[in-house]
């Protein structure tokens, strides 16, 4: 935009189809943004349908999940691949195709050579200040179209980019090269004060570092910048050995939750996960937290090599530390991940939107349907579960207007289904032969 570009931005889940927003818009270039793994099988089908539309449009992909591993989108109806910082490639990009020059001396792309793609430069990694703040009034009219739990409308705030920490089962630290930047005290003020009630800090590590944090939270209290919601992700040991930061900043919103990665309930499980934290630190940064007055919420992997004394294991530290808001998810091998470089030789399924983290990729320990029964048993303890919190969702409803309150029954319904083996087992196909099954399931196997 600040480049003199006409720009519109669809999101596809709210109304108008594709082929009216491209007869309307009738771009020069589309841009589809792929985060996810499991984003990749829309993403190409979004592909194709430009492509049926136009011959000449220029089709380029970008977002997380397509600069971390772009294989599965070098195809035909794809003319490049952002690798790089978006920010600083779409408009060099853009500039390119309007001025007729050379794509090739576009930093920061997988360029579409005649029946393969070519690297183009590396792309310089520059300080976020270099970037301008979002262009928010693009996305004005979808926001009353999410959700984060019963929270609408949101907005996200960007504070700092990549993480030093070098996580088995993440792909952000590789691709950031395990770099770490800041975006200036002045800027985050600036785009916080803009930003409505809700907001969510998609920061992979918040209140790092702890100098530059504690700077940021005196200069949001000085300026009077308050909300009314705020999450943010971050990391039990910064928490555990930073009460005073957090003081801080527990002024600077009337409801803080903090989203942790919980992971594993023992050490050797953690180290395993290359996780660089232990037990100890987990109970005592849900200590700390707690103590402040902020939510604690965050995320259990589930190894499919767990047998029943690990689902035990992990049973024990959440109801011993109350975490009834904490999540499941089966351990994926992500694309881009040092587990999926580990594991990829077992695995033979392609279909991209199986790796939810909700689908097995390869055979358990227990056999499928022990496995995921000890697995719905574990989001029974979670407050989405009817048997702990049907007073809850009346509180939360309660919050809501008409509209909202219509999505959360939507999401209450659709969430119930993470309580039932049936569910899972319709759902899953695993790539291996089982090593040991009970009869019953092998039979399963082969009808499959």
């Amino acid at each position: 935009i600040e480049r003199g570009h006409e720009v519109s931005l669809v999101d596809l889940r709210f109304g108008g189809s594709l082929r009216w927003h491209l007869a309307r818009f009738r771009p020069a270039m589309v841009g589809i943004a792929c985060l996810h793994t499991v984003d990749i099988p829309t993403t190409l089908a979004t592909a194709r349908a430009v492509r049926r539309w136009s011959r000449s449009a220029f089709v380029v992909v970008g977002g997380h999940a397509a600069a971390s591993y772009p294989d599965p989108l070098l195809v035909a109806d794809v003319d490049a691949v952002v690798v790089a910082d978006g920010e600083a490639t779409m408009p060099l990009l853009a500039s390119a195709m309007q001025e007729r020059r050379d794509l090739r001396l576009v930093p920061g792309l997988l360029l579409r050579e005649g029946d393969g793609f070519e690297r183009t430069e590396a792309a310089a990694r520059v300080g976020l200040d270099a970037y301008p703040l979002p262009a928010r009034h693009l996305v004005r009219r979808y926001q009353r179209g999410y959700m984060c739990v019963h929270k609408s409308p949101l907005w996200a705030v960007e504070t700092t980019r990549g993480c030093p920490y070098r996580c088995s089962f993440c792909s952000i630290w590789r691709h950031h090269d395990r770099s770490f930047r800041c975006r200036g005290i002045d800027a985050v003020c600036r785009d916080f004060e803009q930003v409505g009630q809700n907001v969510f800090v998609v920061d992979d590590l918040f209140w790092h570092p702890r100098e530059r944090s504690l700077e940021l939270a005196r200069e949001l209290l000085r300026r009077g910048i308050r909300k009314d919601w705020v999450v943010v992700q971050a990391r039990l040991d910064t928490v555990a050995r930073n009460e005073e930061l957090l003081r801080a900043w527990r002024p600077l919103s009337r409801q803080f939750e903090i989203f942790f990665g919980f992971e594993a309930p023992r050490d050797d499980q953690l180290a395993a996960l290359s996780k660089d934290a232990t037990a100890e630190a987990t109970e005592a940064g849900v200590g700390v937290a707690r103590s402040l007055d902020y939510g604690v919420t965050g995320n259990f992997v589930v190894d499919p090599e767990w047998g029943e004394a690990e689902f035990e294991g992990m049973w024990s530290m959440v109801d011993r530390l109350g975490l009834n808001r904490a999540g499941f998810t089966v351990l994926t091998p992500l694309p881009g991940t040092p587990l999926f470089d580990a594991m990829r030789s077992r695995i033979v399924e392609t279909d991209w939107a199986r790796w939810d983290m909700h689908h097995l990729l390869v055979e358990p320990r227990l056999g499928r349907r022990r496995f995921f029964e000890l697995f719905v048993e574990s989001w029974k303890r979670n407050v989405l579960s009817p048997r702990y919190s049907r007073d809850k969702w009346w509180r939360w409803a309660r919050e809501l207007g008409p509209r909202q309150l219509v999505t959360f029954a939507r999401v209450i319904v659709q969430t119930q289904r993470m309580l039932r083996v049936d569910a899972y087992m319709r759902e899953t196909v695993p790539a291996q032969v089982p090593a040991a099954v009970g009869l019953d399931e092998e039979r399963q196997r082969q009808n499959w």
